[in-house]
């Protein structure tokens, strides 16, 4: 299997972490994007306590890795939303999100979970994302 790391260069650096921002696989087309924060490209919390622009910049950031293969939120085939401390109340503020991140592009399936805790403690949401480039 041919498998390529995709860490897009207007993104934070990921790979001193132990990770690659996303792996495409040559064979059948499929990116599978980690889990992307509220980070910017110098490590700052996008957002500070605000779920709804943390999600932002978390998605922000699925959008530079899809367009680094190539294409765009119509390509995501599923997404799966880690939120800190979740409560119903907080899709209020992240579905206005999504829909921007769409545009036009019909929603790829979503599973909200909610956790502890993430990677760093500033972090409220964390958002994995599969796509295609197919």
């Amino acid at each position: 299997m041919t498998s390529t790391r995709i860490n897009p260069e207007t993104l934070y650096p990921s790979v001193q972490y132990g990770f690659s921002h996303a792996t495409l696989d040559e064979a059948t087309g499929t990116v599978h994007l980690s889990g992307q924060v509220a980070w910017d490209k110098e490590y700052n919390v996008v957002g500070g306590s605000d779920v709804g622009l943390q999600a932002r910049q978390a998605l922000a950031n699925i959008k530079a890795v899809l367009h680094a293969v190539g294409v765009g939120p119509e390509a995501v085939l599923r997404l799966r939303t880690f939120i800190v401390d979740y409560d119903v109340s907080m899709l209020g503020a992240i579905g206005p999100e999504l829909a921007a991140f769409y545009g036009d592009a019909m929603p790829a399936s979503n599973t909200v979970v909610g956790v502890q805790a993430l990677a760093m403690p500033d972090f409220l949401i964390e958002i994995e994302a599969i796509a295609t480039v197919k």
